[in-house]
């Protein structure tokens, strides 16, 4: 690739002057209002779950019913949050991001047949 093709790639006027409309500073805004608090979160209860087996073992070998000890259950409770995080935040998603994602693009769509990306 040349090196003024890789330069070109790198700048779009359309997306430089849609990226610094409030618009897009609000998509950044709600995107970041749900993934670091989700993170955070899951990182918590991911990190809780290795501590407990480090440092009580008695604690996670003790027998829920069966052959199924606490252990299990909470490793198994990390599939879950892992679903429920991506279930809420398709939710999410399709509320407060997809509407303002997809008029950003149409935007951007249009600066570019109207020739602003060359």
């Amino acid at each position: 690739m040349s090196e003024s093709h890789d330069q070109a790639a790198r700048h779009d006027p359309v997306y430089d002057r849609l990226a610094a409309t409030p618009e897009f500073g609000e998509l950044r805004s709600r995107y970041r209002k749900f993934v670091i608090p989700a993170t955070i979160a899951f990182m918590a209860w991911y990190f809780l779950y290795v501590i407990l087996a480090m440092f009580a073992p008695g604690f996670m070998n003790a027998t829920v019913v069966g052959h199924i000890n606490v252990a299990l259950v909470v490793g198994l409770l990390q599939f879950v949050t892992t679903f429920l995080i991506a279930y809420l935040y398709s939710g999410y998603s399709n509320k407060k991001l997809d509407p303002l994602a997809r008029q950003l693009d149409e935007e951007y769509v249009a600066g570019r047949r109207q020739g602003e990306g060359n």
